[in-house]
């Protein structure tokens, strides 16, 4: 590892995640990138497709589902998108362990206490599945209670537990919703690694994706980091999931950018928007945007645009008839 200069850590970041013009397809870019999160919240775009449009432009939003469901050759984790060839480091953490931390041993006392509740759920899904939670009854010894995450039914949690543990996996998704299946009928058959090494593994691939990290306020680059220079000219908008600003420390080390989310802060305590995306220009970014998809008019209107200090605002037209024509809507 090499300590890098600030201007070399923005080069050498933008560059490792593709966010200089050369990403060149879907596959390609999930497997440099390491994986892409899934999140509900849509204001735009899911953050698993705003991610890769942010490199690619305006790309056929299909290619990422028939990646995951008909050629699997990536594969949906904890609520992650992953290249398939990870899967063995996957299931090496799911049979890590636990109990080291006390959300662990929560997690731990609730699939104890609800044993019955396991082995009816992988019962029904190796007689009935693939089936969509809603498809699976409620086994009689749980109760209907309401929950902030998983609503009043249980049923979405055990599957998500069992998902993390890699008893069960998501073989699809209809309207949105996960199918679910046995691990074992979807899966294929992979080494088995110690679970030591995967960790290994798994760090090393994500600082390789990174290009750079901030560690005792150093900013060191992998060895494998290459820099030079990046267009200056490229403008787009970033996903607040975007690993280029998920570590907001780092972002602020690299850019002196403040960022959050302020979707659950109350509108008049809002610095910005409710769903902002940083805006990079080569390797800085410049500013914040709320655009906001009206899926049923058609539109995509911007909210607010917040320029970053000693930033000379210049036109975001382009990038936005981009992002526009990528979703089908017009601009309002």
């Amino acid at each position: 590892m090499n300590e890098v200069s600030v201007e070399q850590a923005r080069r050498i970041a933008v560059r490792a995640q593709l966010l200089d013009g050369s990403a060149t397809g879907v596959l390609e870019t999930v497997r440099r990138l390491g994986f892409l999160q899934i999140d509900p919240i849509s204001t735009v775009a899911p953050p698993q497709y705003l991610v890769l449009w942010s490199r690619l432009g305006s790309y056929d939003r299909a290619e990422l589902d028939r990646l995951l469901w008909e050629e699997r050759k990536l594969v949906e984790v904890d609520a992650f998108v992953y290249p398939v060839e990870d899967l063995p480091l996957l299931l090496a953490r799911a049979r890590r362990r636990r109990e080291d931390n006390a959300l662990e041993r929560r997690i731990a006392a609730f699939l104890k206490d609800n044993a019955a509740v396991r082995r009816y759920v992988l019962r029904e899904l190796e007689r009935r599945g693939p089936l969509l939670s809603r498809e699976i009854e409620d086994h009689p010894t749980v109760r209907r209670e309401p929950h902030s995450w998983w609503g009043a039914r249980k049923m979405g949690l055990m599957l998500m537990l069992l998902n993390d543990r890699g008893e069960v996996a998501v073989v699809g998704r209809r309207q949105g919703q996960r199918v679910w299946d046995l691990a074992g009928r979807w899966y294929p058959e992979v080494e088995r690694i110690p679970w030591r090494e995967a960790q290994r593994q798994l760090a090393e691939q994500r600082f390789r994706s990174l290009g750079v990290r901030l560690e005792r306020g150093r900013l060191l680059a992998h060895p494998d980091a290459v820099d030079g220079p990046v267009p200056p000219r490229r403008v787009t908008f970033l996903s607040p999931f975007d690993r280029l600003v998920h570590d907001r420390s780092r972002a602020e080390a690299l850019w002196g950018f403040r960022y959050r989310l302020e979707m659950y802060v109350p509108q008049a305590k809002r610095e910005h928007g409710y769903y902002v995306l940083p805006i990079l220009r080569g390797d800085r970014i410049v500013g914040r945007i709320e655009p906001v998809h009206d899926r049923k008019a058609g539109l995509l209107r911007v909210a607010g645009v917040w320029w970053e200090h000693g930033v000379r605002p210049f036109s975001l037209d382009r990038p936005l008839r981009n992002l526009a024509r990528w979703l089908g809507a017009r601009i309002a």
